[in-house]
């Protein structure tokens, strides 16, 4: 893995924002990804593309509405609009679509433009909904479809891997870990970290998500496309600071707020660059742990850097 060169976390005083860009849909896909891309050459910075590699099995997901927050989050975002009903229906009433073959050359474009590129998922709705259930063999079965697929397409290895809906399990961290990768970015936090969960150390740096998502905020508190640009701005801290898109959302119908972001963020003097960069940068990643909680605007649990009392 790599991991070391010159500097630490603590002693990196750059103040630093990392777009991770979640791909989770055929739409996302071929639609959002180039439109985001050239938002990026055009302000000229680099992002990390995680790309779901298999099938959209979107409409699968209905199974979440039994979740609480669910169906509120659903109308507050305007979900059908974002992702569209012919998405909302793959994988019950329509077959779902491969991905990333339905045009392979995006996934090179965005590599060739010096964007890194890494793992989502094979399956996003399988790991989202169904990782608890799944055995270590079962999951690196899926990840090494991904994996297999991404180096035919690109002739390297993949750096890092970003976990569906920040859910992940002792058998999923183990899994990742036989990867090899660089880095993941499974959970919600504050600063990087080598984590353990349940009582068990794992061996991947940690670089959690340390910004709300659009679709958690939108529509809450005032905050509507007048307001939400101004509200990240505000959200951005002193310090390393990993914002996580999606290429459906500020892909699609939010992509204007996207570019005001950026620009917002460059005039700040904050510097974007990809996850991988930053983490070839580091030295030391302190020991920390992985918590199961709640985060207000999304519905059901997910992965949480614990806190350290004082």
């Amino acid at each position: 893995m790599t991991k070391m060169t010159s500097m630490s976390s603590s002693e990196n005083k750059e103040n630093i924002l990392i777009l991770k860009v979640d791909v989770d849909t055929l739409q996302g896909y071929l639609q959002g990804v180039p439109r985001m891309a050239e938002v990026l050459k055009t302000h000229g910075v680099k992002a990390s593309f995680y790309f779901s590699f298999g099938p959209d099995n979107s409409g699968r997901a209905i199974i979440r509405i039994f979740r609480k927050g669910f169906l509120e989050k659903m109308l507050r975002t305007k979900a059908p609009s974002t992702y569209g009903l012919k998405t909302m229906m793959y994988g019950t009433l329509l077959p779902g679509p491969m991905i990333v073959d339905a045009d392979p050359h995006i996934v090179g474009d965005i590599f060739k433009a010096g964007h890194e590129c890494g793992i989502h998922a094979w399956d996003h709705v399988k790991w989202q909904d169904r990782l608890e259930k799944l055995t270590t063999e079962e999951i690196k079965q899926d990840l090494r479809k991904a994996v297999d697929k991404y180096e035919k397409i690109l002739n390297v290895r993949p750096l890092g891997f970003a976990a569906p809906g920040w859910q992940i399990t002792k058998n999923a961290l183990a899994a990742l870990d036989s990867f090899n990768f660089d880095y993941v970015s499974n959970t919600r936090g504050f600063s990087p970290f080598t984590p353990s969960y349940e009582g068990v150390k794992f061996l991947t740096p940690e670089i959690p998500s340390t910004m709300p998502t659009m679709d958690e905020v939108f529509g809450t508190d005032g905050i509507d496309d007048d307001t939400v640009v101004s509200y990240y701005l505000y959200q951005l801290k002193p310090g390393l600071n990993v914002h996580t898109v999606h290429a459906e959302m500020e892909g699609g119908g939010k992509i204007k707020q996207f570019e005001a972001i950026v620009k917002g963020a460059l005039k700040k003097g904050y510097k974007i660059i990809p996850m991988a960069e930053y983490v070839k940068q580091q030295i030391v990643f302190p020991q920390g742990e992985i918590v199961q909680g709640f985060l207000p605007g999304r519905a059901g649990s997910l992965a949480l850097q614990k806190e350290e009392k004082n």
